[in-house]
């Protein structure tokens, strides 16, 4: 897979071009940055997104025909990636106490939800200090499951501090999505990671993002929910919402500074009271988030108890 990957970034660039659109809904799509059109910085990478689906053969014969080897090797990646993420969800559930019908209803909603790769190259970078291969993110979705080649480059938000994750030979990484974190109640949390860059080698990775259909609202699962020990701690939402949100110029807040690290913009839209009570279980960061998004958004009803901030004038 890494092997075809990095072919694909070797073509000519106005071969790869023909798959670019500022479409990010776009079922193939091969840009530098998520939103084009908004981003006021690009990200030093190139990308190729294919969206999969169960029924791989309606969309194959969309995705690129060079290499030649691209469709066959990809779609069958994507099917083992997806199995994976199948029975990650299996034990996920199963740790979480989830079983019977609400067991079962979630892993339906897997089988039927959505997968989207994306095809990763962080170039070699002649001031690597001076940008970012990917800007500090978290996934929206369930699950990622991430494949990248032996060059270091991801790092993951800790105890306040960047720590690097020294690609393992023959390992996945598994990311912890915003929506799973939503699902879980908070119980497991998504991960705030980024990307650097190097002056001396290029960098591979390929990341199969799971989620649930674009239309299946996401909430706390009612068996992690109790008035006493366990409240409510995110609202409801669904990943169309979340994409419309994205793809709008209101997707990242102009009243944030340049390098605030905006994790967890959307999903956390706290249930009245609970969230000032809790505030200490959250990133450390979302109070100046929520704010942000009170004063872009006017959902100051909402939040006007966790942050403060009062109504709009």
């Amino acid at each position: 897979m890494l092997d075809v990957a990095r072919r694909f970034f070797d073509l000519p660039f106005q071969e790869r071009a023909r798959y670019m659109s500022a479409d990010i809904r776009a079922p193939v799509r091969y840009g530098t940055s998520f939103n084009q059109l908004n981003d006021g910085v690009l990200c030093w990478r190139d990308f190729l997104k294919l969206v999969c689906c169960d029924d791989l053969a309606a969309v194959v014969p969309s995705w690129p025909d060079a290499p030649t080897d691209l469709r066959e090797v990809v779609s069958a990646y994507a099917r083992s990636s997806r199995r994976l993420f199948r029975e990650l969800m299996e034990a996920a559930l199963e740790a979480l106490g989830i079983r019977s019908g609400g067991a079962a209803e979630m892993l339906a909603d897997c089988d039927a939800g959505s997968q989207m790769l994306m095809v990763n190259c962080f170039p070699a970078c002649p001031e690597p200090d001076l940008t970012l291969g990917m800007p500090p993110h978290s996934d929206y979705g369930f699950l990622t499951v991430l494949l990248q080649d032996q060059v270091n480059g991801l790092e993951v938000r800790h105890a306040d501090t960047w720590v690097l994750v020294d690609p393992l030979p023959g390992s996945l990484v598994v990311n912890i999505g915003d929506h799973f974190e939503m699902y879980s109640n908070g119980r497991y949390k998504s991960l705030l990671h980024r990307v650097r860059v190097n002056s001396a080698r290029p960098r591979i990775s390929v990341a199969s993002l799971h989620g649930l259909p674009p239309e299946r609202v996401i909430g706390p699962a009612p068996e992690l929910v109790d008035d006493e020990k366990n409240p409510r701690m995110y609202m409801d939402t669904d990943f169309a919402t979340f994409l419309d949100h994205l793809s709008s110029a209101e997707g990242k807040p102009e009243v944030l500074p340049p390098d605030q690290e905006t994790h967890h913009q959307l999903m956390l839209r706290p249930a009245g009271r609970i969230l000032a009570a809790r505030m200490l279980l959250l990133d450390p960061i979302c109070p100046s988030v929520l704010l942000a998004s009170c004063r872009q958004e006017e959902h100051v009803c909402e939040h006007v108890c966790a942050c403060g901030c009062g109504p709009r004038s």
